[in-house]
């Protein structure tokens, strides 16, 4: 499979807002709205965004926000987080079917019951989890913090990490520790394949960055593993020309325009041009449209649930500082 190859931004000519873009454009200065959008969506959705970025960036806009709504473009954990950390604002999302398989690998029922196995473990988790999951940890990590989070702890603490075991894998190296790591993973980033990538690279004879969610055997023939926020200025600093990402291809159009001078090739996955994940997908510019002007859906969190969460998430953003 033919991976899709993106030229240097700086030789395209900006094109003018559609009208779908400036109806949105126009909705969120009526509502008051800010809109906040992850990496990993539609490009159009991207260019009308107040703030692009990954979970932790995304986790400061939503603690500060100063608007009377907001909007998030991303999965249902992160629009979850952004109410947790704003229950008096309204909260909304484009598409509330817009779920997240490393989530749905971590029932809370089932994590409570793991804990209850090692009484004296902290509980470190991804933010990639839901709620209630958050309200069971001790604090949240992202892939940009989550080696900064466990080294916060004693050497001689034991920690559960939860629920993504790839990225539990990578902290474990980059930390040095052993962690009790749950059994749960990124159906797409668990899908490449550590051959493909080599046979990538001896064709373009460029550097592969990746995402920590990727297995042991894809990261180690990789030239750098990161959160898809330090790709920006690794690949900015990197003297190659060409980059090959292995992550989320619409990660690449912020990486485009944030290192416009560069070609960046998305590597592919099996039976697929590029790696897409289906939940992102569902956001589209004619939902953020429609949700910003019937005000729905709306997302909500039980208090107990949001009080607990909270505190997990606030030690997260003061440990990440």
């Amino acid at each position: 499979m033919k991976p899709i190859i993106f030229q240097p931004y700086q030789n395209e000519a900006k094109k003018p807002f559609s009208a779908l873009q400036e109806e949105v454009l126009r909705l969120k200065k009526e509502r008051n709205a800010v809109i906040l959008a992850h990496n990993y969506v539609a490009n159009e959705i991207q260019e009308v965004a107040d703030f692009i970025g990954d979970s932790l960036g995304l986790s400061y806009c939503a603690r500060d926000a100063k608007a009377d709504v907001i909007v998030f473009c991303g999965v249902d954990f992160m629009a979850e987080t952004a109410k947790i950390l704003n229950p008096s604002k309204t909260v909304l999302m484009p598409d509330a079917a817009s779920g997240c398989s490393l989530e749905e690998s971590c029932p809370a029922v089932e994590l409570a019951a793991f804990k209850a196995q090692y009484p004296n473990a902290k509980v470190v988790s991804y933010i990639n989890c839901s709620g209630a999951v958050k309200a069971l940890s001790d604090v949240i990590c992202t892939s940009g913090n989550a080696v900064k989070i466990v080294e916060h702890f004693p050497k001689d603490e034991q920690i559960i990490f939860a629920p993504d075991r790839y990225l539990g894998s990578w902290v474990e190296e980059m930390t040095g520790r052993k962690m009790i790591l749950w059994d749960g993973c990124c159906c797409a980033h668990a899908s490449y394949k550590a051959e493909d990538l080599k046979a990538l690279r001896e064709e373009f004879k460029a550097p592969i960055v990746c995402h920590p969610e990727c297995k042991k055997e894809v990261r180690d023939v990789c030239d750098y593993v990161c959160s898809t926020e330090k790709m920006i200025a690794w690949a900015r600093e990197n003297p190659s020309d060409t980059i090959i990402v292995a992550t989320v291809e619409q990660m690449i159009y912020r990486l485009r325009r944030e290192v416009p001078n560069k070609t960046f090739i998305a590597a592919p996955a099996p039976n697929s041009k590029s790696l897409r994940c289906r939940h992102m997908d569902k956001n589209t510019l004619e939902k953020l449209r429609d949700c910003l002007r019937d005000m729905s859906p709306q997302v909500s969190v039980d208090e107990v649930v949001a009080e607990k969460a909270k505190a997990a998430i606030e030690k997260m953003l003061s440990w990440s500082k």
